[in-house]
């Protein structure tokens, strides 16, 4: 009788063992998935404060341009567009990987470089960031809305179309080479990635609109 008792209190034993495991394993579950919303959250938050920052300093620097007659130029503004990108690309890179662009969003996440559930998300808060920032310079600059400018053409459209084209490749080439190949000096994405911009922005014809994001706030 003496070893049956132990066995029946062995299997006892090991059955609380087992629901203790398993309750342990369940709140590390929601432990995890708590994690990964503040990670989720932190990517979002990331993406509107950096596409927050790009498009005020680079907006801003357009409408400052045009109040003081020019002062800053355009290569000037070209500057300050790219020093922009790099800035926020080491700052919040690492958190959000630094998109600030819906094309870079959706070209990541059709080159499996990106969750796709996360796409939606990504672009809203790009198009809050860059809002905010636009609704942010009107506040500002106690001026007339026609001196915030650049989302008009000045030459022929089609021109401005395969710039667009063009630039876009450009743009998305340099980053999906230092942001997607393990052989590319990942410390230097963000410098290469800004003098991209910074080099783009000679598209005098077609006044600096790479993102949707910049675009869509600019014409609000």
């Amino acid at each position: 009788m003496a070893p049956s008792e132990d066995r029946i209190e062995e299997t006892a034993s090991k059955m609380e063992e087992g629901s203790t495991s398993q309750k342990y394993e369940e709140e590390e579950s929601d432990y995890c998935s708590s994690k990964a919303a503040i990670r989720f959250s932190q990517k979002v938050m990331a993406e509107v404060f950096g596409t927050f920052f790009l498009i005020f300093a680079g907006c801003g620097s357009v409408a400052i341009n045009k109040i003081y007659g020019g002062q800053i130029t355009f290569p000037g503004i070209c500057v300050v567009w790219g020093l922009a990108v790099m800035v926020m690309v080491y700052a919040v890179g690492h958190i959000s990987g630094a998109h600030f662009n819906p094309a870079v969003t959706m070209a990541m996440a059709l080159f499996r470089q990106f969750s796709p559930k996360e796409v939606i998300p990504y672009i809203v808060a790009q198009l809050l960031g860059s809002c905010l920032a636009s609704g942010t310079l009107v506040l500002v600059f106690d001026i007339e809305m026609e001196d915030f400018f650049g989302t008009i053409p000045v030459g022929p459209s089609l021109r401005s179309f395969i710039l667009e084209i063009i630039i876009t490749f450009f743009l998305m080439f340099v980053i999906s080479g230092v942001a997607t190949d393990s052989r590319a000096i990942g410390e230097l994405a963000g410098i290469a990635v800004g003098m991209t911009i910074m080099t783009c922005f000679w598209s005098i014809y077609e006044p600096c609109e790479k993102s949707w994001a910049s675009n869509c706030n600019a014409s609000l």
